[in-house]
């Protein structure tokens, strides 16, 4: 499948079944998948502990990674969320905590007012759907690959999706970028050059994630990206108070005693 208009349509098309088949998934099947990603981020990626992340408010059934978020920062973590500038253009990220004040931006999802840019050093990013390459699927603007292709060294890239988001191939083209490791309730997978493997131990994850890292900041090529970050034919991806409590924000945790509520 080589025509771009083609490709549009195919991906057009898989995203409304992958959407579709996030969105029929449980509560409960929600909730157990949520919290099974969020331990195997917190074993297998204890050096964001210590660095600056981008991650992202929840939207349309995905992972909910603000658990994880959350132990993240009590051990020292700088996050931020995304902002969109402008269309065409990659993303800025602004810092962000429990009861920051926010403002709406696209898709109605929460942006920080006026609080620090931050140059993220790792990226938790939600795909539609992933691949056997560990390319990603995301909404269609474009935003995360060409963000990636404008950031030197590259930071460590997370793809965070349940198992059924899995497809054979997005048909990658030459804008779109690999992630690192893909994260779901089954575990965590590196990417290599012969597409996903998983990854057993949790340990060996955090070696492999420590290395990338090094790689990267020591200027080695695998890091590079070879990509026009401002190439207009990119065609990837791109309500609420950010409140201090996470739980509550949650319909399933309704049904919880509020002894086991978090009140962090």
């Amino acid at each position: 499948m080589n025509d771009p208009e083609d490709i549009g349509q195919w991906r057009k098309a898989r995203r409304t079944e992958l959407l579709a088949l996030r969105s029929a998934a449980s509560k409960s099947q929600h909730r157990e998948w949520t919290e099974a990603i969020t331990q195997l981020l917190v074993q297998g990626f204890p050096l964001l502990r210590s660095m600056a992340i981008s991650f992202y408010w929840p939207f349309k059934g995905e992972f909910d990674p603000r658990f994880a978020i959350r132990q993240f920062r009590q051990r020292g973590a700088t996050v931020a969320l995304p902002e969109v500038v402008r269309k065409q253009m990659p993303l800025q990220f602004r810092a962000w905590w429990p009861g920051v004040s926010v403002t709406k931006g696209v898709f109605d999802l929460p942006v920080p007012e006026g609080t620090a840019l931050v140059r993220p050093q790792a990226l938790l990013i939600p795909p539609v759907g992933f691949d056997d390459r560990g390319y990603r699927l995301g909404y269609g603007g474009g935003y995360f690959d060409r963000t990636l292709a404008a950031m030197t060294p590259q930071p460590l890239k997370i793809g965070v999706a349940f198992e059924l988001s899995k497809i054979a191939s997005i048909h990658p083209q030459t804008h779109d970028i690999p992630m690192d490791f893909i994260v779901t309730e089954v575990g965590i997978y590196g990417v290599g050059s012969e597409g996903l493997e998983l990854i057993a131990d949790p340990q060996q994850a955090a070696a492999r994630a420590s290395a990338i890292v090094i790689a990267c900041h020591s200027g080695e090529a695998a890091c590079s990206v070879q990509t026009d970050a401002h190439d207009e034919s990119n065609t990837a991806p791109r309500e609420y108070a950010s409140p201090p409590c996470y739980a509550h924000e949650f319909d399933y945790w309704q049904d919880e005693s509020p002894e086991s509520q978090d009140k962090s």
